[in-house]
């Protein structure tokens, strides 16, 4: 399988690639595209977010957990309000509840220093370098970013995201150079520190105790990535493993007989809220074969940011869909992040990860199904329109065909029909035996190695 990186932007993917021109492999390309997307993606991901990976290498598969925890471990309860927004996510309003008390005990630096301790080849601070070159110049807004900070401008702009996404009062477009100058120092503290830099952590208790947050000392100590088995079914002749969590790809795959757009919303619909917190994903493949598919997130953003480094809290708190049980501190929050592999006889068939909240499944199994099963390349399987349901609801986007819409009306849904391809509908990065694509919906990339 030749060695490729698909991911949200093509600055994250440019940066894996450098990485694996280096002579790095898929875990240092995979964690020095992470930190990039954490400059280039920050309307989607940041490094006070958390996140999944799952890690391929040597013929075996792990899961690695360094998502977001409930803080709240050796410190009086505090009674701080949530802010609660109304956001317009392209046709639909969504409610979100931000601010400070919205923000869980972060996990990404923390998987990734797990991460390159267990598996990485190149020098930490290596794999550093093409984030800060990016933290330094700048980086141009690609149009679904710029679509998106638009989508989501009410929590972006917030308090000092307004300097960054709003500067001179006027919204980013395409094109304009999203600048965060305070992500240099941030980064060069954790070149220069290691990921689990006493600068950032110290900047952050003390953001805490000016706004009443709930992360404390403690549970930034006791924080720990925690390594995990895979789960796996078999699917058009292929063993898929990915990440069990909520509304797992797997079940979906495992009854579906067919695949065509009514098999795949009886696969697929199920009753939920159907917000909308943003997420990317990275997926690299090496020389050797081995892979690393890696999802991280801040959910929405909690609308504040750490003072001179522009690094944007987590609002994992306040993520509806996250909140199944009542959260218990130092326990890790629920997530639907679903890295995934599949493996056939002769080895890796494709690595795939999606961003999208509640799409994240539909996206990912549409995709899926399309390079297995009806054996579409995996730039069509991703760019080819896709559906989800909510509930008896079924949003379509344009160019099924014409057959379609009445179809489902027949079978006793009601089809919204969107207008054009759209961020809603999740974001995948893929990589196969016969190449790789990023999601054109989130601006998505993917290119080989020279």
């Amino acid at each position: 399988m030749r060695a490729a990186v698909a991911a949200g932007h093509p600055a994250t993917v440019d940066a894996g690639i450098e990485i694996l021109e280096a002579g790095g492999n898929a875990v240092d390309a995979a964690v020095a595209a992470c930190l990039a997307s954490c400059v280039a993606e920050t309307v989607m991901t940041g490094l006070l977010g958390g996140g999944h990976a799952l890690v391929f290498r040597g013929g075996e598969a792990r899961t690695l957990d360094f998502f977001v925890a409930v803080p709240g471990l050796g410190s009086e309860p505090r009674a701080v309000e949530l802010e609660r927004l109304r956001v317009p996510f392209g046709t639909e309003l969504v409610h979100y509840a931000v601010g400070i008390a919205s923000c869980g005990v972060p996990g990404v630096l923390t998987g990734l220093d797990e991460l390159w301790r267990c598996d990485g080849s190149l020098p930490w601070p290596r794999l550093v370098e093409p984030a800060l070159r990016l933290a330094r110049a700048g980086v141009p807004m690609p149009q679904a970013h710029a679509a998106c900070l638009e989508m989501l401008a009410p929590v972006m702009t917030m308090r000092e995201g307004a300097r960054i996404y709003s500067p001179g009062g006027k919204l980013l477009e395409t094109g304009d150079r999203l600048q965060q100058p305070g992500l240099v120092g941030a980064l060069e503290a954790v070149a220069e520190e290691g990921p689990r830099s006493p600068t950032l952590e110290r900047a952050l208790l003390a953001l805490m105790e000016e706004r009443g947050g709930l992360v404390t000392a403690e549970d930034i100590e006791r924080y720990r990535p925690v390594w995990g088995e895979p789960g796996g079914v078999e699917f058009a002749g292929a063993e898929i493993l990915s990440r069990i969590g909520l509304r797992s790809p797997l079940s979906v795959l495992a009854r579906l007989e067919k695949v065509d757009p009514l098999s795949l919303c009886e696969a697929l619909r199920g009753p939920v809220h159907d917000g909308g917190g943003d997420t990317t994903n990275i997926t690299v493949v090496d020389g050797r074969g081995d892979a690393v598919v890696l999802t991280t997130s801040l959910g929405l953003g909690s609308g504040d940011w750490l003072s001179g480094l522009d690094l944007h809290l987590n609002s994992m708190l306040g993520e509806a869909d996250l909140l199944v049980d009542e959260p218990a501190s130092g326990q890790r929050m629920p997530s639907m992040m679903a890295p995934t592999i599949a493996l056939d006889s002769a080895g890796l068939v494709l690595g795939a990860g999606a961003a999208g909240g509640t799409r994240l499944r539909s996206a990912l199994v549409q995709v899926i199904a399309g390079v297995l099963d009806e054996g579409l390349s995996p730039r069509d399987a991703v760019e080819r329109p896709r559906l989800h349901p909510v509930g008896d609801v079924v949003h379509l986007e344009p160019g099924f065909p014409d057959d379609i819409p009445a179809a489902l009306e027949a079978s006793g849904l009601t089809v919204r029909e969107w207008p054009s391809l759209h961020h809603y509908f999740g974001g995948v990065s893929v990589v196969t035996r016969s190449g790789g694509a990023g999601d054109p919906r989130r601006s998505g990339s993917s290119r080989h190695p020279n």
